[in-house]
């Protein structure tokens, strides 16, 4: 059935019925009457093909119309290839939930923006819980501030009925951020790296440097610094 729709979308041959048209190749374009057109294909042994009905004159290429197909076809499955399918998933949070909870969910979050995934955060107020709304908004906010580094904000949160939103939308896809205790724990390597420095250079000017256990050292170094 979508095979038949794809040869149906386009005229070919006798079935362009205007009095010219615009014959594209290879970079290079003529306007010719119809019937030359369809001498040009008869001679060339394929078809006129109709591929921009609403140009001015129509533009068609002299193809086989079973090449062509072929080629749209082709075309379509590359196209459906690239395209990324994007879900949404959803984190349910109380206006009063604790730590645990949150870490679980925080972590489910980071793992569906990772994946490419849109996240869709919402507080379910029950009852009288609705007097907690700006505590639930201050958890949809905290949230969205611990996925900073894999996510963006989309829309800030919005109370619809009982429910409060935000909605995250994943960071470019294939950069994934370090976490900020990734981040922590590499300043702090770096630090100790620092101070270990630190440290060798100031023994080795303490011992003379590399001169100080050179026969003559000292005077080497005086003459280094001398200059």
């Amino acid at each position: 059935m979508k095979n038949d729709q794809l040869k149906d979308k386009y005229r070919v041959n006798e079935e362009i019925r205007v009095r010219e048209v615009r014959i594209v190749s290879e970079g290079e374009s003529d306007v010719v009457p119809i019937k030359r057109a369809l001498e040009m294909a008869r001679e060339q042994g394929v078809d006129l093909v109709e591929i921009s009905p609403n140009a001015k004159p129509p533009v068609c290429r002299l193809i086989d119309y079973s090449k062509f197909i072929y080629q749209q076809k082709k075309r379509q499955k590359e196209m459906k290839a690239k395209q990324v399918k994007v879900d949404i998933k959803e984190i349910r949070f109380g206006p009063q939930t604790d730590d645990h909870d949150y870490n679980f969910k925080l972590k489910h979050a980071q793992e569906f923006l990772e994946a490419g995934n849109k996240v869709r955060a919402f507080v379910f107020f029950r009852g009288r819980s609705i007097l907690f709304k700006e505590q639930g908004e201050v958890l949809l906010l905290r949230f969205a501030n611990d996925l900073e580094e894999v996510g963006k904000v989309e829309q800030m949160p919005k109370l619809e009925g009982k429910k409060m939103f935000i909605y995250l939308t994943p960071k470019k896809a294939g950069v994934v951020k370090k976490s900020q205790q990734a981040r922590d724990n590499e300043k702090r390597a770096e630090k100790v790296k620092l101070e270990e420095k630190m440290a060798a250079e100031s023994r080795v000017e303490e011992s003379g440097g590399i001169f100080g256990n050179m026969k003559n050292g000292e005077d080497v170094l005086k003459k280094l610094k001398n200059e």
